[in-house]
């Protein structure tokens, strides 16, 4: 299996519902570096998995629609705790969206599956893996 990654990072507020969350229920930020994997068994015939040039360029546009945002606000998210793991799966299903409107440029059609890593700190990450 070919693995190609790329890297970003988003800064979001929210807080979370729960007593389990302790002073997270309150309002809060958090800066996440954000890593795409991107794999595939062949390779197309330019010798790539994915145009990282693109994908990180594509994987920015998603990301910036997180980016300095509330997400408390944001409906898409309305009655969820946007936990590191929820945020996860929802960057991994518009990474996949993306790249299934061409977003990723043509190489990305042999791309097989994928994993999302959100970098909490330096000692804390959720990921989301899945088929495409």
């Amino acid at each position: 299996m070919y693995t190609v990654s790329v890297r970003d990072h988003i800064m979001i507020a929210h807080s979370f519902r729960g007593e389990m969350f302790g002073p997270a229920q309150k309002l809060h930020g958090a800066t996440y570096v954000v890593d795409v994997e991107f794999r595939s068994t062949s390779l197309d015939d330019n010798g790539i998995v994915i145009d990282i040039g693109l994908a990180t360029e594509a994987m920015h546009r998603i990301l910036a629609e997180l980016n300095y945002r509330n997400l408390d606000d944001d409906p898409s998210f309305k009655g969820r705790n946007t936990t590191t793991e929820v945020l996860a799966r929802a960057v991994f299903d518009r990474i996949a969206a993306a790249i299934g409107r061409g977003e990723f440029g043509a190489s990305a059609r042999s791309v097989e599956s994928m994993r999302v890593t959100l970098n909490e700190s330096h000692v804390a990450s959720a990921s989301y893996e899945g088929r495409l």
